[in-house]
């Protein structure tokens, strides 16, 4: 457990810390809001975030495996499999999931009020890869705990996926831009900053695509890939219409707030 918890921090710190410095160097668009109060409410509600699941679950999601391994739950643990086949198909199996889950988020209104914080953000950086809801966090973790505890997921998948989880959220959110034949070559395989920023776009169909966050085959095998937004990368306005004012949309209580509250401009 104590490797595992320094594996993901490790991993995540490295991520952000490049992936920041990145930004700092070569941006790709500036923030039509301040930095400060923007990073001040994205990481306050990170590490409310964590604090939701550690509560929850002390020991995190790996030891739910050790839990359902030792007590011969889930399908992997009734069926003889090689490790090395079971753990690629494990976390294959949770990338899925989690797309699934971004679309019912998107598609149920009242997941939707929580989700919305995540979009509200008016600028789109590493940060923003991980602002999401304390409920989010917490509805998002049930699923994944039901997940492990049906599948009988391997405690080295579950590492895994953590890891990818955070490592390309954060990726896929940050405000770069990649070379153009690279983004195509590697958004056959995975999510890139192009792709995602579509997610993101002010226009609905365009923020109802794209939900995946590690591999792009879900949004393509699924029918909800945009190649491009309608008024191309560089034109896609960022954030909800409906929360413009840097009041409602960088500030810590509103962000906590705003599943509770009507839309406000």
């Amino acid at each position: 457990m104590i490797n595992d918890t320094w594996i993901r921090l490790g991993v995540f710190i490295t991520v952000l810390a490049v992936m920041m410095l990145w930004e700092y160097l070569k941006p790709n668009r500036l923030s039509p809001v301040s930095t400060g109060k923007r990073w001040l409410s994205n990481f306050s509600m990170i590490l409310l975030g964590a604090l939701v699941a550690r509560l929850m679950i002390p020991t995190g999601l790996a030891a739910i495996a050790i839990y359902a391994q030792n007590n011969h739950l889930g399908m992997w643990n009734q069926i003889p499999m090689s490790l090395w086949l079971s753990m690629p198909i494990s976390v294959l199996v949770f990338d899925c999931l989690i797309y699934w889950q971004h679309r019912l988020f998107h598609r149920v209104p009242l997941f939707w009020r929580i989700h919305r914080v995540h979009h509200a953000d008016p600028h789109l950086d590493a940060s923003t890869g991980l602002r999401f809801h304390p409920l989010e966090i917490a509805l998002s973790l049930l699923l994944k705990i039901a997940a492990v505890l049906l599948l009988g997921a391997p405690v080295l998948a579950i590492l895994i996926f953590e890891v990818l989880l955070n490592a390309t959220s954060i990726f896929n959110h940050s405000n770069i831009k990649l070379p153009l034949k690279l983004d195509k070559l590697l958004k056959t395989v995975i999510v890139t900053q192009s792709m995602h920023r579509i997610h993101h776009s002010q226009v609905v169909s365009e923020t109802d695509s794209n939900f995946g966050f590690n591999l792009s085959i879900w949004d393509r095998l699924f029918g909800s890939y945009i190649e491009e937004a309608a008024n191309g990368d560089e034109g896609i306005k960022l954030g909800l219409k409906e929360y413009s004012s840097p009041k409602t949309n960088t500030s810590l209580k509103a962000l906590l707030l705003m599943p509770f509250r009507q839309k406000q401009n």
